[in-house]
């Protein structure tokens, strides 16, 4: 497997599906882990069970807070 096609394997997760057994001799990518699943993510940033706010939330509070008039 050439270089290119190891490059394209990390970064390009159906054509690294399609590699079918090939795939398991890719060596690891030097980025690290590229994908967390929720619950990683949760416990990484310490907010299990916790609500989160959102771009749109935070937005909707600083129109409100400081371009609205009484």
């Amino acid at each position: 497997m050439s270089k290119h096609d190891v490059i394209r394997a990390w970064k390009d997760a159906s054509y690294r599906e399609s590699l079918g057994e090939e795939a398991s001799r890719l060596p690891a990518n030097p980025a690290g882990v590229v994908e967390l699943t929720d619950e990683q993510l949760r416990e990484a940033s310490g907010l299990s069970g916790i609500i989160v706010t959102t771009f749109k939330t935070c937005t909707d509070f600083t129109v409100r807070r400081f371009h609205c008039c009484n």
